[in-house]
């Protein structure tokens, strides 16, 4: 129990505010896509542990990550019930939600959206990237928190991915018209005082870049974009323009979709061992140094992920309730200076970061 005190007292201390917002989240979200059956069907008793240990070790609010797609509803489904079995209370969680997939009827046996990712799931889901089409996830998001529960915290799901599966340049421009007119939908909910917040998450940073030139948003999270294997000075650059405008930060898929931890997939994508040598070794020599100064390669992924001022927290993920602790753990962890040290000795982060070492 002292333990569990110790680490609560470090997250109490480092709560920064959302942005602009009066919000305060820890540095550490919650990611709940295996509550929607990403790649295996956890049972409900398995479910509803993993939600309690969410609240075990961090002063509320506790943030939960979510989307329409998980499972086609299902995660938020799921949200809502155990949080109701806990009989948590509504001011103890910041529930945010990627809005723009909307659940439809399974007609056939499969989902038709990511075919092979959800496995068990009763729906189907659709995109619906529009004014009122964001409008309509929202309130269905809502729906399946059912009662005592809401969202708080909005975004556009992926629009990145949204742009680039345009057939041409024409489709092109009105993708991102659509994108801006969901956005006006969302700050419209913002000036209601129906959400908190407002931002946008995505895997290529250059669209976050360009939607924060025309939107007003609080928060921003990137995925696969700023990790201690890839730490671009041009992204460098945009976070400081962020930091210096009172826009959050948070940083998600810190171990590039689990390869830099030993996983079999780069940023969503299966490594092979030849044409991608240049990743296994990066992977060696960076197991290598975590070894010789006892710091988890986890741990290393994840402090550097929050290394960045203006970074305010780090979303992970896990199916294992066991694994809550050690994520909370790791994300109180202090690496020492001598080990970024040697990450730039041997060219494993870049010489010239400028955050460690």
């Amino acid at each position: 129990m002292s333990g569990e005190r110790e680490i609560r007292m470090e997250f109490t201390i480092k709560t920064n505010n959302f942005g602009r917002t009066s919000t305060k989240v820890p540095p550490i979200i919650f990611g709940t896509s295996c509550l929607g059956n990403l790649y295996q069907a956890l049972a409900y008793e398995t479910k509803l542990e993993i939600v309690s240990e969410w609240f075990k070790y961090i002063e509320p609010p506790v943030v939960l990550d979510t989307a329409g797609k998980y499972g086609a509803g299902l995660a938020l489904e799921t949200i809502g019930r155990t949080l109701r079995d806990l009989n948590v209370s509504s001011d103890k969680v910041l529930i945010s939600n990627k809005l723009g997939w909307k659940r439809i009827p399974l007609k056939g046996s499969e989902p038709t959206f990511e075919p092979g990712a959800w496995v068990g799931i009763e729906n189907d889901a659709e995109q619906a990237i529009s004014y009122n089409g964001i409008l309509g996830c929202f309130a269905q998001g809502n729906n399946l928190l059912g009662e005592k529960y809401k969202v708080d915290i909005v975004s556009v799901h992926d629009p990145d991915e949204y742009i680039a599966d345009a057939s041409g340049p024409d489709e092109r421009r009105k993708r991102h018209a659509d994108i801006l007119q969901a956005y006006i939908a969302l700050l419209e909910l913002k000036s209601k005082g129906k959400v908190k917040a407002v931002g946008v998450g995505a895997k290529d940073w250059e669209v976050i870049k360009w939607l924060s030139k025309e939107v007003d948003l609080d928060w921003v999270m990137f995925a696969c974009s700023l990790t201690v294997y890839t730490h671009p000075n041009k992204l460098l650059e945009f976070m400081e323009e962020l930091k210096n405008r009172n826009i959050a930060m948070v940083n998600s898929a810190v171990f590039n979709a689990g390869f830099l931890t030993g996983g079999n997939y780069f940023n969503y994508k299966k490594a092979d061992p030849v044409a991608d040598s240049h990743l296994f070794n990066w992977r060696h020599e960076f197991f290598s140094v975590c070894k010789r100064y006892n710091v988890k390669p986890a741990a290393a992924c994840i402090q550097f992920g929050l290394s960045v001022p203006g970074v305010v927290s780090v979303a992970l993920n896990s199916s294992k309730p066991s694994r809550v602790r050690d994520n909370v753990k790791m994300v109180a962890t202090n690496v020492p200076a001598d080990f970024w040290v040697e990450m730039k000795k041997r060219g494993l982060i870049s010489k010239d970061y400028p955050y460690l070492g």
